[in-house]
Parts: structure tokens; sequence; C-alpha cells
């Protein structure tokens, strides 16, 4: 079964071919500039393609020039916000469609082009099946004292304000593979699961459950990351409006130049690691402040699901950065996790353990696979729906 994930923003579009039954990549893209003017913020000439549409016959183009004339299954969409109403993926039809749409407001950079896509397939390919798989749907586990926030009930029940959480594709994709690793059965596995990137999330995992996350009503609150700001005190924000701060100027602050980004100087780990080495001391204090809160993530949540049976380690920064790796674990040596230097300076795309044989928590590092995941979950759905 050969199916097509796809996964849109607001000025890209990036693809990948999978063989689900064989688990392989049969090729893959990126599609850039979508709808963006050579004289930025949309003005002057078109660089890239006009619209997702436009993109999606360069990505046409592209499949058959590498494929020839393949026969797509179906199309798996990631889309990041599911509300409170999608907790697995979906076959995506019209009704569908507009439900993911009416959700834009709680994801307003990422459901509309995730909408732009599913639109794009379907004026293309209007047989084909196509399924949503929802960044959120893993963590609609979580117990309603974890995704409440202490305000005033109509907030939640007018507005739809609570903690959602998201990267849940990729969190569920490394619970298993973390189990599998442990040899433990999914249902048995209680952990704590680092997906570090340019976003950041951790998340307590009880039986193979999220029980809890760090992202909330949108990805900004929890770690620091990238260009985010994490966690901080509500109160500035009101400090800041009464300054003269618009909305947007503070959405852009807290989402675009804080983070690495605003401690730093720099929102790329490597970057930020390597200044720090040469004795900067903005980027060494950059790099206490990211790992000193992650680590205090990982000790409350070690709580919350009762003792993990391990910690793990994923994305791009989680499953590369040995130096930041060993700074987050050197904070948790209270909890008994000791790190083998030498296992967690190897390099490898296989899961594995990089901590000692003495350490009481074993420290895994499980690369992630999101665009597996959505593969395997979009084959599971369209094998279903044609069940007889």
């Amino acid at each position: 079964m050969l199916v097509l994930v796809i996964n849109s923003g607001s000025s890209s579009l990036k693809y990948q071919v999978r063989d689900v039954a064989a688990g392989i990549v049969l090729t893959e893209g990126l599609i850039e500039k979508i709808g963006v003017g050579n004289g930025g913020d949309g003005d002057g000439e078109i660089e890239g393609p006009r619209d997702h549409a436009e993109a999606l016959e360069q990505v046409d183009a592209a499949i058959h020039a590498e494929l020839g004339d393949p026969e797509l299954a179906a199309v798996g969409h990631r889309v990041v916000h599911g509300g409170e109403r999608f907790a697995k993926p979906v076959l995506i039809d019209n009704e569908i469609t507009r439900a993911i749409e009416r959700l834009n407001p709680l994801a307003p950079l990422h459901n509309p082009a995730n909408v732009l896509g599913i639109r794009a397939i379907s004026k293309k390919w209007p047989d084909l099946p196509q399924v949503a798989v929802f960044d959120t749907a893993f963590h609609r586990t979580l117990p309603e004292y974890a995704w409440r926030y202490a305000v005033p009930d109509e907030l939640y029940t007018n507005h739809g304000i609570r903690r959602y959480g998201f990267h849940g594709t990729s969190h569920e994709y490394v619970t298993h593979r973390a189990a599998a690793l442990l040899d433990l059965p999914v249902d048995e596995f209680d952990g704590v699961i680092a997906h570090l990137g340019n976003g950041a999330s951790v998340t307590a995992i009880l039986g193979g459950h999220s029980v809890d996350t760090s992202m909330g009503f949108t990805p900004l609150e929890g770690l620091v990351m990238g260009t985010r700001s994490g966690d901080l005190d509500p109160s500035i924000l009101v400090f800041l409006g009464r300054n003269g701060w618009t909305p947007e100027d503070i959405d852009t602050m807290l989402n675009r130049e804080s983070g690495l980004m605003g401690l730093a100087g720099n929102n790329d780990m490597r970057s930020v690691v390597e200044a720090s080495e040469g004795g900067d001391a903005k980027a060494a204090m950059a790099l206490a402040v990211t790992s000193y809160r992650l680590a205090k993530y990982i000790g409350s949540y070690h709580v919350a699901v009762g003792g993990a049976k391990a910690l793990v380690f994923t994305a791009g920064i989680g499953e590369n950065s040995h130096q930041f790796r060993a700074l987050v674990t050197d904070r948790l040596r209270a909890l008994g996790i000791e790190l083998d230097a030498g296992l967690n300076r190897q390099r490898s795309r296989e899961p594995r353990v990089i901590s000692t044989a003495a350490s009481v928590i074993p420290v895994l590092v499980v690369p992630t696979d999101e665009e597996r995941a959505i593969a395997e979950a979009t084959s599971a759905v369209v094998h279903s729906s044609i069940a007889p």
C-alpha cells in the first residue's frame, strides 16, 4: 500500500511517499515559498507556487519523475489541532474538513494550512481516500485535573480554553518503540518522553497513555524552545499590554523571538552548544535555563506516573545532541539516573539505551518518525473503512 503523507504549512508543503508494508520511503521532498512574494509579506512577484493546488502539481510531477506512475492508495495528512472532537485518525469527508476548519482559531498558524492541503488533494484526486492524523489526539487521555486551567469555567465552555497538548503522533510512536526496546507490553510502559526539536514538549506516559504533557492550549506552553518562551508569569503579558504592546507584538515576541533565540541570539541548538563550549556566557546561560526547565518537568512527570520505567529522548535535539542530554540528566542524579558517557556520544538511527547498568531509571534514545506513524495510521483507517 503506497501512502502519500502530506504536512502542509502556510507557505510550504512537505511530502513523502511510503510503502507501508515494506516500511520504506520511496520518495520525499519539500515545496517552499507557496504564495510568497519577492517583496515579502506577500508583496511583489510570487517566487514559488501561487497556492497549495499549484504546489501539489509540483509534488505530482516530482513523484512521477522519481517513481513513474505509482498507484497511490491514500493520502495521510498531519493536522495539528483536533480539539476535543478528534481522539483518533479519521477518514476525511466534507463534514470532517469543515470540522477541522472550525478549529482554526485554536491553531491559526497550522490548521488553515492543513485544510488547504486537504482541499488541494480533494480537487486533484477526488476519489483518493484521505485521512487526518491529529497532533492532539494522543493527549485526549489526559485526566481532567491535568487538562483544566484554574480560570472561570465559561472560558472552557464558551471558548474551549483548556490544555490540549501537541506532538502526539511522535509521542505515541516513541511510546511503542520504547516499550518494545524494554521488552514490555505497551500497556505496561510508564515513562517520560522528551520530544526536543525547535518545538519541544515532554509527556508523562502511564500504561502506554498520555496523562500529562507540557504544551497546553497552544504549543507555546511548557519548555524553553528554539524561538518560543515556554512557561512564564501571565502577568508579564498584562504588564506589556499596559505599556503599549499590541497582541500581535506579544505574540511575535513569545513565539518567534524568545527561547534560545531570546537568550542566546540563535535558535539552533548546535550553534548554541558550540558557542557555550567556546566560552560564550549567554549561550551557557541559555543551555542552563533550557536544561533546568526540562529537568523540572521530568522530575514532576516521574511523580505523575508513579515512578518512570524509562526516560526517553527523541526528535532532532533529543536524538542528536549528546551535550544537551548530558546537561539534562546531570540535573536528575537525585532520581538515580546515570549516563554512560560513551553510549551517550554514539550516533545511531536505531533505538538504544545510553544509561549505565547501575542507573535506577534507564535512559533511551528513540528516533521518532512521524511520517511513518501517519502512513501506518492512514493505512489502518482506509483498510477498516473497506473491510466487510
